[in-house]
């Protein structure tokens, strides 16, 4: 058979790449419309035979996410994968912004990918906010690492526990603990925030905003903090009184949330996240604000007020949970031997007392390590006395290097200083005040050795310490208590400085057991 002339050949191959390239181009935007109608009958499948871990995206969505969830169809999942091993890869190489970048593809590619959202908030407020040295940049990326979590991962995912435990974790270990040299600025500036959407407000307020300024911070409650004043005052009916300004408060309130979403495996790690920052919340969960100069500083203190709330809590998720009962419970025998410590160093020994006596019937075989007897083994608090015991913790505590367990021993004793002088009993005041000096110089020295130490984990200074607890004596004490004490002291009559008052509205007369002839 005879080929064409090579004229007629090139005119035939000509003519058919006029056709042949549109009719590509036709076929592939018909099968990209067919790839993203199968995918999104088959999204439809998933979530109705609830095989699938989130809703579609909705008209929310980003323009792009739309675009590449449609247009991609299944091959989105292989490109993710592709990158999430080079994310791996730079996370290797110490390339942190990079990887950033990096997953913020991942997650317009796979919204609903819910590690690429941990890690990816974990960086920013872990990994690469230690890289800056001044606190404010710091706390620009560990509020990213928040905002990425609440506003964005939880919107695609909002029956994922796992990203309520990982937000709540930010709150109670990066702000909360004292593990970054600028965690006190963290505290402050969430104190601030909150202070200026809370302060001076409700939860009826909160929840019915009735004038101007009350529907202004309900609606920047809601809108920017994604917090509900409806399930803010169900976890401080349940646990509190909470403050919120602090951020052990809001671990509780993304903790439980997530709870009630949780599957019976992931429920224990999520209660971890309730009762870690619920026993923080009560031996610093009082906030105490003050002025320095221009600057508004804090200081916390503890919280016995919410100890009978938080020991039902307790009581209750063990009557609920019988797998992890013996988890809760360890959890809960701690909080018990704490409460009595606490209340005793706070000159609250009838509460100290009957909290003893609950920890013993409760715990029987509940011990407690005294300090100044290294080779004798624990002993049963049931055969101790309520003085030998907290003694001995007195000493286990000033021997660590725990500053909020050291300075609420500190201020304890400065308390019952206080107190001391203030009904005559001259000797044992000075001889408190003494000890408490004791302990506050014996803690400096051993911080001072390490130079970042001291900024990270450090005391404030003796004076500012008096100054704080003699304004609580002042605030909580029989009036005729507190002056005389300032007669003794020599000072003038307290004048109880105006603050802000606390978001769970506080009661105007002093807490129960403060009194002093309890």
């Amino acid at each position: 058979m005879n080929s064409p002339p090579p004229r007629e050949r090139n005119e035939m191959t000509a003519s058919r790449s006029r056709f042949y390239r549109p009719a590509l181009i036709a076929a592939i935007i018909a099968l990209l419309g067919l790839s993203g109608f199968m995918q999104r009958l088959l999204n439809n499948d998933r979530v109705a035979m609830g095989i699938s871990r989130g809703e579609p995206l909705g008209n929310s969505a980003p323009p792009v996410l739309v675009f590449t969830t449609v247009a991609l169809g299944g091959f989105r999942g292989l490109i993710a994968n592709a990158l999430w091993i080079r994310a791996m890869e730079l996370q290797d190489e110490d390339k942190y912004f990079e990887k950033v970048q990096l997953a913020d593809w991942i997650t317009k590619l796979q919204p609903h990918f819910t590690t690429v959202w941990i890690v990816q908030a974990w960086d920013m407020a872990y990994n690469i906010s230690i890289k800056f040295t001044d606190p404010r940049d710091r706390w620009q990326w560990v509020q990213r690492g928040i905002e990425l979590l609440r506003d964005e991962a939880l919107k695609y995912n909002p029956d994922e526990p796992l990203i309520y435990r990982e937000l709540g974790w930010i709150f109670q270990h990066k702000i909360g603990a004292d593990l970054d040299d600028a965690h006190f600025y963290f505290k402050s500036q969430w104190a601030k925030q909150m202070n200026d959407v809370l302060g001076g407000t409700n939860y009826e307020a909160l929840i019915n905003p009735q004038t101007e300024d009350e529907k202004r911070r309900a609606t920047i409650l809601r809108e920017k903090y994604k917090l509900d004043p409806v399930h803010m005052k169900e976890v401080d009916d349940e646990y509190g009184p909470l403050e919120w300004r602090l951020p052990e408060s809001h671990a509780i309130y993304w903790a439980t949330l997530g709870l009630k979403r949780a599957k019976k495996q992931e429920q224990i790690t999520l209660q971890r996240e309730i009762y870690q920052p619920l026993q923080l919340a009560f031996q610093r969960g009082r906030l105490i604000e003050f002025t320095v100069g221009t600057n508004r500083q804090y200081q916390v203190g503890p919280n016995l007020a919410m100890i009978p709330h938080a020991n039902k809590a307790y009581e209750k998720a063990m009557l609920e949970d019988t797998e992890y009962s013996n988890h809760i419970a360890t959890a809960h025998k701690n909080f018990l031997k704490d409460a009595v410590y606490f209340l005793y160093t706070q000159n609250r020994r009838a509460d100290a007392e009957q909290w003893m006596k609950y920890l013993v019937k409760k715990y029987p075989d509940a011990t407690a390590y005294d300090a100044r007897n290294p080779s004798k083994p624990a002993e049963k608090i049931a055969d101790l006395t309520l003085d030998d015991y907290c003694v001995a913790k007195v000493t286990e505590d000033i021997g660590e290097t725990s500053h909020t367990r050291v300075q609420q021993a500190i201020e304890g004793f400065l308390i019952n200083s206080y107190y001391n002088l203030a009904i005559g009993e001259d000797d044992q005041g000075i001889g408190y005040s003494l000890l408490a000096e004791k302990i506050w110089a014996r803690y400096q020295r051993e911080t001072s050795r390490n130079k970042s130490q001291t900024v990270r984990i450090g005391l404030p200074p003796l004076q500012d310490l008096k100054k704080d607890t003699l304004n609580q004596f002042d605030q909580t004490y029989n009036p005729i208590l507190v002056a005389q004490l300032h007669t003794k002291l020599g000072l003038p009559a307290p004048v109880i400085a105006p603050t802000s008052p606390p978001t769970n509205a506080p009661a105007a007369s002093p807490p129960p057991g403060s009194s002093p002839n309890q």
